[in-house]
């Protein structure tokens, strides 16, 4: 584990949590088109926590390392959309997760002070 990482754990770790929230807000938001406004109404909750968890894991990391991990955001959707609502990811979608994901490890472990 690099030195950033573990200067950032906590944060990195909240800011995860509010990308989870997040994408799950927005599957509620396409989910309610069908399903109605129970499912919205629950997506704005998801969406108030990931806000407020995004906000606290501001407090324990810095800025540059943390607010790249929201792009986790589209690999989560996708993950999502895949398996929930039954979407077929391209080979092109999956490459672009894995340069997603090694843009975001690099950020979260190549922090230099």
């Amino acid at each position: 584990m690099t030195e950033s990482f573990r200067k950032n754990k906590k944060g990195i770790s909240l800011m995860v949590v509010s990308s989870i929230c997040v994408c799950v807000e927005q599957l509620l938001w396409k989910i309610s088109a069908k399903q109605g406004i129970v499912a919205m109404l629950l997506g704005f909750c998801f969406y108030g926590v990931g806000a407020l968890v995004m906000i606290m894991s501001y407090k324990f990391g810095k800025l540059s390392v943390l607010q790249p991990m929201l792009s986790l955001n589209y690999v989560l959707s996708i993950v999502l959309a895949a398996i929930v609502l039954k979407e077929k990811v391209s080979l092109v979608k999956c490459i672009g997760v894995l340069i997603i994901i090694g843009g975001v490890i690099m950020i979260a472990g190549g922090d230099e002070e």
